[in-house]
């Protein structure tokens, strides 16, 4: 049996907001964007290279609205992999990418934490 993941859905206040946060400051590609109804809309976005897309969902109700940032519970919620650490750390950083945590060598490789625009936490990692 062969299974993976598609897609993971991921909270948010404003569709164009996070399609620009994730294509230009993170340089992710839109892979989809396409109109439900009036208010809702199928939208993916992924690394480049990436079989996993990101589903942005817009919070839709005040419990949903709540978790946005936090759906994660405060703890790393997705982890990047890279093909090199230092260019999209230094990158990241020039386009105002919040680091939580410095980098550090790890047994698996090269990681930092940071947040997204809603404030989810992320590692960045370039593995060995």
């Amino acid at each position: 049996m062969t299974q993976q993941l598609g897609q993971i859905s991921l909270l948010v206040n404003d569709y164009d907001d996070a399609i620009a946060y994730y294509t230009k400051t993170l340089d992710f590609e839109l892979v989809e964007d396409t109109p439900i109804n009036e208010t809702k809309r199928w939208v993916r976005v992924s690394p480049p290279g990436s079989s996993c897309h990101l589903l942005l969902a817009k919070a839709a109700n005040e419990s949903q609205k709540a978790q946005v940032g936090f759906q994660a519970g405060g703890r790393v919620f997705l982890f990047l992999y890279t093909d090199d650490f230092w260019r999209d750390y230094k990158k990241y950083t020039t386009r105002g990418v919040e680091f939580i945590r410095e980098p550090s060598n790890e047994d698996f490789g090269i990681v930092s934490v940071f947040k997204d625009q809603y404030g989810n936490l992320w590692d960045l990692i370039e593995k060995k």
